[in-house]
């Protein structure tokens, strides 16, 4: 059965198709074709095979599917019940080792309410530590791990924010100094193996199993994803990845657009969440406008929405950067191909492109607008149910007489 469904041709035909690309920015009348799982065609002139399955999509939008970058989706499921939480592993302020794939639930009930809102692709990232693990992106499908799967993993977090320097004394810069330490002792136990299996070493910072994670971050072939919003913790995380020549990514970045023109000059790209705009301590000079700004100053910004529960809510936060100045065309990127650049995936995924995966999304009109609805996703060629089973129930329940 399986085979069957990865061999069905689709063709969705006649909508306005916004590849998402670097090359194209809408095909009018267009048609997406795909075959094995793959998009295997796009255009206006498109020969469709008889044995394809059509999906009208005249009048309608067609995008890549959305990827959200950040949250826990299949990693917790009540947020006040510990028996949900999988996103965290208890007493070990420095985790780089601690990989949260296998504490996935591929039947998480947040999986298909947030894919019926265009999302069919998310990262799924540790919480609770200075260095709180290794992130892992999937796809919103699979009954097991292994079929979600996407990247495993992405890059390292790490959390130089206000929630960060509990663990590191109660001070910002406890937490840089302890940063520093560990990547120190990382690079000497890679210099060192056999000093340390011999017990030959000075007492390092952190596990073997840790200091041996760290070192594809060390050695830029994987990013370190730091969590910071204040500027001064910013300005940190990128004086920390200039001393080690780390690939950077910054997540939050609040009050990032106040020095834009220096994130754009490292090169870092943001993971931004347009729609909060609430001061804090962590924030005080938070604002709507920081997406739209810091693209305008040259930054590669994604976005993201950091509430698991409301990970749907992507396309409202994009739609958000584009009433506060990012442009259309930027926004939608933003949520397609840009994080899948950011995620080490753009050969796969984020764009609507021949070879890639068929990650589909048709719009009833424009993504961004509330009020417009998913007519269909479709998920490595698979097209997606949009009606739960749970609602197919509960609406023949409603349907009984008064007795029940």
């Amino acid at each position: 059965m399986i085979a069957l469904l990865l061999a069905q041709t689709i063709a969705i035909t006649g909508g306005t198709v916004y590849p998402a690309s670097g090359g194209w920015a809408k095909l009018t009348n267009g048609t997406v074709l795909i075959r094995d799982g793959r998009i295997a065609a796009v255009g206006t002139n498109v020969s469709i095979p008889s044995d394809a399955t059509r999906i009208d999509a005249d009048g309608k939008w067609v995008t890549p599917g959305l990827i959200d970058g950040s949250g826990q989706l299949g990693l917790v499921e009540i947020s006040a019940v510990p028996g949900t939480r999988e996103a965290s592993l208890q007493g070990d302020t420095i985790a780089a080792a601690f990989n949260v794939a296998e504490g996935i639930n591929p039947a998480s009930t947040l999986i298909p309410v947030t894919r019926i809102e265009g999302v069919t692709t998310a990262l799924a990232v540790p919480v609770g530590h200075l260095v709180a693990g290794q992130a892992v992106l999937i796809d919103l499908d699979g009954a097991t791990i292994e079929q979600l799967l996407v990247k495993s993993p992405v890059g390292v977090m790490a959390d130089l924010s206000e929630s960060g320097k509990d663990e590191a004394g109660g001070s910002r810069a406890g937490s840089a100094e302890r940063l520093r330490r560990v990547f120190r002792d990382a690079l000497e136990y890679e210099r060192r193996k056999a000093d340390f299996g011999r017990a030959q070493i000075r007492l390092l910072s952190a596990s073997a199993a840790d200091l041996e994670a760290l070192l594809p971050v060390l050695h830029g072939r994987e990013p370190l994803i730091a969590v910071a919003n204040r500027r001064s913790d910013i300005e940190t995380a990128l004086r920390l990845a200039k001393e080690f020549k780390l690939k950077l990514v910054l997540s939050g970045g609040a009050e990032g657009w106040q020095i834009a023109s220096e994130i754009a000059s490292a090169g870092v790209p943001v993971l931004v969440e347009p729609l909060d705009n609430i001061p804090s301590y962590d924030a005080l000079g938070i604002r709507y406008e920081n997406a739209a700004l810091l693209a305008k100053a040259g930054v590669t910004v994604a976005l993201m929405e950091t509430d698991t529960h409301k990970s749907r809510n992507l396309r409202q936060q994009a739609g958000n950067a584009v009433s506060y100045g990012m442009t259309w065309d930027q926004a939608l990127r933003s949520v397609t191909l840009v994080p899948a650049q950011i995620f080490g995936v753009a050969d796969r995924y984020g764009s609507l492109e021949p070879g890639k995966v068929a990650n589909v999304v048709v719009w009833s009109g424009d993504p961004f607008e509330f009020a417009t609805g998913v007519e269909h996703v479709l998920i490595r060629g698979k097209e997606i149910p949009l009606r739960s089973r749970q609602t197919e129930l509960f609406e023949r329940y409603k349907k009984l007489p008064p007795q029940y």
